[in-house]
């Protein structure tokens, strides 16, 4: 699984997926306009809406918690959420301070629907506390994949990080026989996508009109992984 050459993940022009900017003429583009719809914050906030829809979509889907034998749990979801939250913000990073603008954008979409989220799993007390220790595993998170993808980095680090910020339930560093085939599949997964949202287009990016690669036609036979 994920062997396939790493392309663009931009969506084609007549893609029924795509998300397409509101076009008003006459009286109501004035209106908009004065009601600053067209600033350039605007427009960065409309889509980063998108993409964390995007991003939402792939973590939220039964499929990849199918390929890589995972189960369903707020931490697993989580952990995911940031696994994806990094790729699309390390892409923004390649866009100067720009992508960087965005990617805080993107980010407060992130921190209030993970605020939800635990809520919803009813954390209702001492939510400030767990969303600071949350934020702590979010920046750790992306440290530690940051570093995995160093070309200095060894070729088994992406491995034994996914091992302890997805699959690992016991603190261990590296993957146990077990879990190693999903961890190994998730490694290829994760630096096909690293490269493929290289290749998408700036536009494609900023807009939200890309997709990540579709995992409903993978399938793995992994004993599932209770983490």
């Amino acid at each position: 699984m994920f062997w396939a050459k790493p392309r663009s993940l931009a969506l084609a022009a007549d893609s029924p997926l795509r998300v397409e900017e509101p076009k008003y003429e006459g009286i109501r583009h004035i209106i908009f306009k004065l009601l600053l719809f067209y600033s350039k914050q605007s427009k960065s906030i409309r889509g980063a809406n998108v993409v964390y829809r995007r991003i939402v979509s792939q973590v939220d889907k039964p499929a990849i918690y199918n390929v890589f034998s995972l189960e369903k749990t707020f931490k697993m979801t989580f952990s995911l959420l940031v696994l994806h939250m990094w790729l699309c913000l390390r892409r923004l990073k390649q866009e100067g301070n720009e992508g960087v603008e965005f990617g805080q954008y993107l980010y407060e979409l992130y921190n209030h629907d993970v605020e939800m989220r635990v809520s919803k799993a009813g954390v209702n007390l001492l939510l400030t506390r767990w969303m600071k220790d949350l934020e702590k595993i979010f920046y750790g998170n992306i440290v530690a994949y940051d570093a995995a993808l160093l070309p200095e980095a060894k070729q088994e680090e992406l491995e034994n990080v996914l091992w302890r910020n997805v699959f690992s339930d016991d603190g261990s560093s590296i993957p146990d026989d077990s879990g190693l085939r999903a961890v190994q599949a998730m490694s290829r997964y994760v630096r096909r996508e690293s490269t493929c949202l290289s290749l998408t287009e700036k536009e494609a990016l900023f807009s939200g009109n890309f997709m990540f690669t579709s995992l409903e036609n993978s399938s793995s036979h992994m004993p599932k992984n209770t983490a």
